[in-house]
């Protein structure tokens, strides 16, 4: 009789283990897979039922915000002027999981259930009142933001703006664009149907094309090429290096010529100043070959190529925001080590990695943390948290600074003079990257910073599957966004 008392004994503790267990990985370790699966309907009124937080810009303009109705789910989110800052906000929808913008990087604050809220529900609690999430502030600022948005209008493309010392994002657009009140409104039923039709193809709009999508880069990426030619100490601006009016890719019958006659340079000879100001294509893809992959390598990874970059928020805050990887081939041989050189073939970049190029250049070469929220407060204003300027790398030295600007002010004073602003030095670099079949479409760049003399704000624009260069596509939006930043 004992052995049997003992075997069920042991039975019994055996299935208070496993039920110890279980009840652990669900509350525990899969608790937030299970609150962010859209077949809970639990957790969707619990969610949809919270009274979350506001997204502000700089100014505390008002980008998102819950309002009180008269429904199950008792909070209805809002947009104001959704599509102009749907790539910051993101969307928070019925049927839909928060997957990006600060909806999704920030949602336990939001939603008032991130660990450092745990007083103020507790408060909420004792008191009977509603628990309100915190308020995230970003940095973006609305005048900047609109600006872009203005300037791109109805074509495919994207904005960034950062301040040079400190990494903050002023402005970034993605056009075209989506409205998130569409996706927030509580009919199950339209906001399915908006999802559907918003998520459909390559060229979604939910698709934020300065952070998620990849495009050749072109003439920018000679910035690059640059740094690390005169990272060597062998170049200088006067340098000459190997141009012509046209190259042979190594190994192959292909010729590479070059967009303007002055990139030829002078008995196949050109400086590296008028190399950039000219963006001679002769030149810097034999620069490129001359150098060797593992130094222009070294110099991209250096500036954030080859990493995803984290803009907001970790794992406890919610589901970071980040950037896709940008791209530079792994031991190309040297006919595409040359078209890398030049932005073209297998490299490959996001808007916000090449405005973060620029801001580097701008910075004394030092390459700072992108970020997107300047503070976190409470419901009762309370600072919760407050983002301070981090640096990822010391890119290069203050010396090739000096001459990477003295160069990119000759692409403005030399070559594209329409880019230039009154009373305000401006280095910049253009790029436009052959895409589509037989080369027959751009994707039209520019890059920069100003004042060039005392910088304050790095910008990168591009303009996707133009039919101009990219002075002319990307160009103007820079320019009237740096006379924005300038004159506030």
């Amino acid at each position: 009789m004992n052995k049997y008392l003992r075997q069920l004994f042991t039975a019994v503790v055996a299935l208070f283990v496993i039920l110890g267990l279980s009840s652990t990985i669900i509350m525990a370790v899969r608790a937030n897979a299970l609150n962010n699966d859209p077949r809970n309907a639990r957790s969707l009124y619990h969610q949809l039922g919270a009274y979350r937080g506001a997204i502000l810009a700089s100014d505390g303009t008002v980008m998102a915000k819950s309002e009180p109705v008269n429904d199950a789910f008792k909070y209805l989110r809002t947009y104001s002027n959704g599509p102009l800052y749907a790539p910051v906000t993101g969307f928070f929808s019925i049927n839909q999981t928060a997957d990006r913008g600060l909806e999704a990087s920030r949602s336990m604050l939001l939603n008032g259930e991130a660990d450092s809220l745990i007083w103020q529900r507790a408060k909420a609690m004792l008191t009977g009142t509603t628990n309100q999430g915190a308020s995230i502030e970003t940095s973006i600022d609305p005048k900047l933001q609109q600006v872009a948005y203005d300037q791109l209008g109805t074509r495919d493309g994207a904005a960034v703006a950062i301040e040079v010392n400190t990494g903050r994002i002023l402005a970034m657009v993605s056009t075209p664009s989506y409205d998130p009140n569409k996706l927030a409104t509580h009919d199950a039923k339209a906001a399915s149907q908006a999802y559907n039709e918003l998520s459909a193809g390559q060229n979604s709009p939910l698709i934020n094309r300065a952070t998620s999508q990849l495009y050749p880069p072109g003439s920018t990426f000679k910035t690059i090429v640059a740094s690390a030619a005169l990272e060597t100490g062998d170049y200088q601006t006067d340098t000459k290096i190997p141009a012509g009016s046209s190259y042979t890719l190594p190994g192959t019958a292909t010729q590479l010529p070059n967009d303007e006659a002055q990139g030829d340079g002078v008995n196949g000879q050109i400086s590296l100043q008028e190399a950039v100001a000219w963006s001679s294509n002769t030149a810097f893809a034999q620069l490129g070959v001359k150098l060797g992959a593992s130094k222009v390598s070294d110099m991209a990874t250096k500036l954030g190529f080859g990493s995803t970059i984290t803009i907001d928020g970790t794992e406890s805050t919610g589901t970071p925001m980040t950037a896709t990887a940008s791209t530079f081939p792994s031991d190309p041989t040297d006919d595409k080590l040359a078209l890398a050189s030049i932005g073209q073939g297998d490299t490959t970049a996001t808007p916000l990695q090449m405005a973060m190029v620029a801001q580097a250049i701008a910075n004394n070469g030092k390459l700072m943390q992108p970020t997107l929220v300047d503070r976190v407060r409470a419901a009762d204003l309370t600072v919760l948290s407050q983002t301070k300027p981090q640096t990822m790398a010391n890119a290069f030295s203050k010396d090739s600074v000096d001459k990477l600007t003295t160069m990119m002010e000759s692409v403005v004073t030399e070559a594209n003079p329409q880019l230039a602003i009154d009373g305000i030095k401006v280095a910049a670099k253009t790029g436009t990257a052959q895409i589509g079949t037989d080369n027959s479409a751009i994707d039209g760049w520019v890059i920069g910073f100003a004042p060039a003399d005392n910088p304050q704000i790095a910008v990168a624009v591009l303009v996707h599957n133009t039919d101009v260069h990219g002075s002319l596509a990307a160009g103007p939006i820079m320019r009237a966004m740096m006379q924005e930043a300038l004159q506030q």
